[in-house]
């Protein structure tokens, strides 16, 4: 009887809260090579609910032919970061997974291959929370661990005739593209607790992340 009440325990106490594996797919207008990994990444977001993709475009691309308008300054200081943890390189289509894995985001096999093995190494999330339209609420409980808080907003696509450059002539679609990150600061296992105007894009992704790269919680709204 009482291994009985001890399953029944288990049975009815709380799941973990799943979070989404991250995706982020470095990207550019102007380079010739990115289009595929841009279609790679609108396919894995249609097939996939249990990923967050996100389109980053960088800057270090932009020329006379060509201009991204989607590219900012802090996507392209994100790539860097990603550059840091590794080998300090950069370059385009970079797909990050899950704030750990690195490699060519056109590379479909080893793409799904890093979301499956992100997947099955992901331990229990901090339980993240956005609420709000206008002004946005954001909670970060406390917990075990550290790491910094960032605010992505994004737009769920955007899609750009190109006029010039290595892609003249195409137009471009990109999923989920980022057009802002805000830093809120350092979490060291603290309730952490934020009320902030919401930033430019659609919709928002709080991530709380490791200095390593470890993604530690993440959610959307």
């Amino acid at each position: 009887m009482r291994r009985l009440a001890i399953i029944a325990l288990l049975l009815l106490a709380p799941a973990a809260q799943a979070r989404p594996v991250l995706v982020e797919m470095f990207v550019s207008q102007a380079c010739s090579s990115c289009p595929p990994a841009d279609a790679l990444l609108k396919q894995l977001a249609a097939q996939d609910k249990d990923i967050l993709p996100l389109s980053l475009n960088v800057t270090y691309w932009n020329n006379p032919g060509w201009h991204d308008t989607d590219a900012t300054k802090n996507t392209t200081l994100r790539q860097f970061y990603y550059a840091r943890l590794s080998n300090n390189q950069v370059y385009t289509p970079e797909a990050v997974v899950d704030g750990k894995t690195q490699l060519v985001g056109s590379n479909k096999a080893k793409l799904t291959a890093a979301i499956a093995s992100a997947k099955a190494a992901m331990l229990p999330p901090v339980p993240l929370s956005i609420k709000g339209g206008a002004m946005v609420s954001l909670e970060v409980p406390q917990g075990q661990g550290a790491g910094q808080i960032i605010l992505f907003g994004y737009d769920s696509q955007s899609q750009t005739k190109i006029t010039g450059g290595e892609n003249r002539g195409s137009t471009i679609t990109e999923v989920n593209v980022v057009r802002s990150i805000t830093a809120l600061g350092p979490w060291n296992g603290w309730d952490e607790r934020f009320t902030i105007p919401h930033p430019a894009g659609q919709h928002l992704a709080l991530l709380l992340q490791a200095q390593n790269g470890t993604v530690l919680g993440l959610a959307t709204q």
